[in-house]
């Protein structure tokens, strides 16, 4: 998109020899699984059953009014604070060569930043790990976050969510000497990575799937070198991250259908509706042009076509 960093080369190898090093001395969190498993079939149903009561991708509708407090800091301050990822493989990493930001969710926010500043570049980023993601817009250590971020009822009950500009579901990445054909093949009486306080970890507590243990880490990344190092069995993720854990690593592979529906938002201050507001008439642009150019550079080698997803609002 204009005014966004030049995205580079499309397939830089991530750096696994170093990061193996980092992570071999870091701490492993394993938990072990408690309540009965069940099937990927039966886990589905269940979850279907008991989300009819919230749908929680309706969200505040758009306006181009710039008027109201939240907003108004933005464009005092003169620059966009915003919370991301460094280690999401196409969403937001770090190019090796130029050391600059990108992926699908930098282009966002570079759009974002470009509405409300007239400036693509005028954002301040903040890298925060998948468990601080909550904390830090109630901290108001960043103005919004734009980080593969599902919204879920839960959630709503502490963020404001934009409208959802990403549909994911969650699968499993597993090596491919495991030889697993199956979903039930990749986690049944295997140790299992997730990122902490994410929705596969929310997943897996609610709906076992007869997992012997949780590698619970930081980052979703660290799950990568986690199964390198023989220290975790499987992965689970969402798919649009699990395509990019794949693509670094060609010995790993994306098992089985997907599990859950995720939508993705931006995530907000429950007390800053201007922006939720402004943001969602941002995103209503977005989808016209721009979403579509970064979704094929980015994203569709891997998940193959799609188009945005539609916007649903509050009454």
């Amino acid at each position: 998109m204009s005014g966004a960093p030049m995205r580079g080369r499309r397939r830089m190898r991530t750096r696994t020899a170093l990061l193996a090093a980092v992570l071999a001395a870091t701490p492993l969190t394993l938990t072990s699984a408690a309540a009965s498993p069940r099937s990927a079939t039966q886990t589905a149903t269940v979850q279907a059953a008991a989300d009819q009561s919230c749908d929680p991708t309706k969200s505040i509708r758009p306006s181009s009014n710039e008027s109201g407090p939240a907003v108004t800091a933005i464009k005092a301050r003169g620059v966009l604070v915003a919370g991301v990822d460094q280690d999401s493989y196409d969403w937001g990493f770090r190019n090796p060569v130029t050391g600059q930001l990108q992926g699908f969710d930098i282009d966002l926010i570079h759009a974002v930043a470009k509405a409300l500043l007239g400036d693509p570049d005028k954002v301040q980023f903040k890298m925060v790990p998948t468990a601080k993601r909550m904390d830090a817009i109630k901290s108001g250590s960043v103005d919004l976050i734009a980080r593969t971020m599902t919204i879920t009822c839960d959630r709503l009950n502490d963020l404001a969510f934009s409208t959802e500009y990403f549909q994911a579901g969650q699968q499993v990445v597993v090596p491919k000497a495991a030889h697993a054909k199956t979903i039930d093949d990749a986690v049944r009486g295997k140790r299992v990575c997730v990122a902490d306080s994410s929705t596969a970890q929310d997943y897996l507590t609610k709906h076992p799937l007869g997992q012997s243990g949780e590698v619970v880490v930081e980052n979703q990344l660290d799950c990568l070198v986690r199964m390198q190092l023989g220290q975790a069995d499987a992965t689970m993720t969402d798919n649009a991250l699990a395509v990019g854990q794949a693509a670094q690593d060609p010995t790993m592979q994306v098992i089985g259908p997907s599990l859950t529906n995720e939508p993705y938002g931006i995530a907000m201050a429950r007390t800053a509706p201007d922006l939720v507001a402004r943001v969602n008439q941002i995103l209503e642009d977005y989808r016209r042009s721009g979403w579509q150019d970064s979704y094929d550079h980015w994203l569709k080698p891997g998940l193959g076509p799609m188009s945005p997803p539609a916007a649903n609002y509050l009454p």
